[in-house]
């Protein structure tokens, strides 16, 4: 695998996002004037479409940079899970050591501060923490502005340090989404934004059959798999069983990109 300094992807240039605005609307200013509205609407439609697309897009790059995969050729995938730490979370652990595999937990910081023994179990058996926010706001994450989105991601960093013992040095969005707002935090505690390239919808689908087939089809050498702990209904840790079988059927390992 690279050195983990060619993996980190903390944003360098926060506010890059506000050339594009400015170019883009500049340009649509423009055309308005030289051809009219019949080309002037649609390209300021078109301008607009370009900057909220990214939003929530998980592997959008406009905002922040973001690692959605490996770069490995072996039959390897870095298994992540969030959402946690949950009820789930020590059978968890104990499926992971089954199949001597590893993986990174992106734990919500206001849940980690209230479980504690578990963020430390999953530190103690060999596993990665990551940041997934401070109170996980799965509906308006994506409008946060720039003072809450600071909040969500400051606070959790500094919970996750205190109770893990160091902070972490990945974050996930919540949802996969993003704004303008998140590169600024994320670079400010050298953060590198992680998306995923195999997932299965674990979160909602109750059906472990489907959700083993999609991520079958996302699954390559460096994979970045998202699974789940804690969904409502109640089967995160049967599907995250199902999923380390899938890997070692098709011949693949688990790692950790600090490895």
């Amino acid at each position: 695998m690279s050195e983990p300094a060619t993996l980190h992807r903390v944003p360098r240039h926060p506010h890059r996002w506000l050339a594009w605005l400015l170019l883009s609307q500049l340009a649509v200013a423009l055309l308005w004037r030289w051809l009219g509205w019949h080309w002037g609407l649609p390209a300021m439609l078109a301008s607009h479409a370009a900057l909220v697309l990214p939003v929530f897009l998980p592997r959008a790059r406009l905002y922040a940079p973001v690692l959605a995969r490996l770069p490995l050729d072996e039959r390897a995938a870095w298994l992540t899970i969030d959402d946690g730490p949950s009820d789930d979370t020590a059978a968890i652990l104990d499926a992971l050591d089954r199949h001597q595999a590893r993986a990174t937990f992106f734990l919500v910081g206001a849940r980690a501060q209230a479980r504690p023994d578990l963020v430390a179990a999953i530190r103690a058996r060999g596993h990665g923490i990551g940041n997934h926010s401070q109170t996980h706001p799965q509906g308006r994450f994506w409008v946060l502005g720039p003072r809450a989105m600071a909040a969500q991601v400051g606070q959790a960093q500094q919970a996750l340090a205190a109770v893990a013992g160091a902070p972490p040095r990945w974050f996930r969005s919540v949802v996969g989404h993003t704004n303008p707002f998140v590169a600024a935090p994320l670079r400010a505690h050298g953060l590198t934004r992680v998306a995923w390239s195999a997932r299965g919808y674990d979160a909602v689908d109750a059906d472990p059959v489907r959700v083993l087939q999609r991520i079958q089809r996302g699954l390559r050498p460096g994979a970045i798999v998202l699974l789940h702990e804690g969904a409502p209904h109640g089967r995160s840790v049967e599907m995250i069983e199902a999923t380390l079988c899938l890997l070692a059927e098709h011949g693949y390992r688990t790692v950790l990109p600090e490895d």
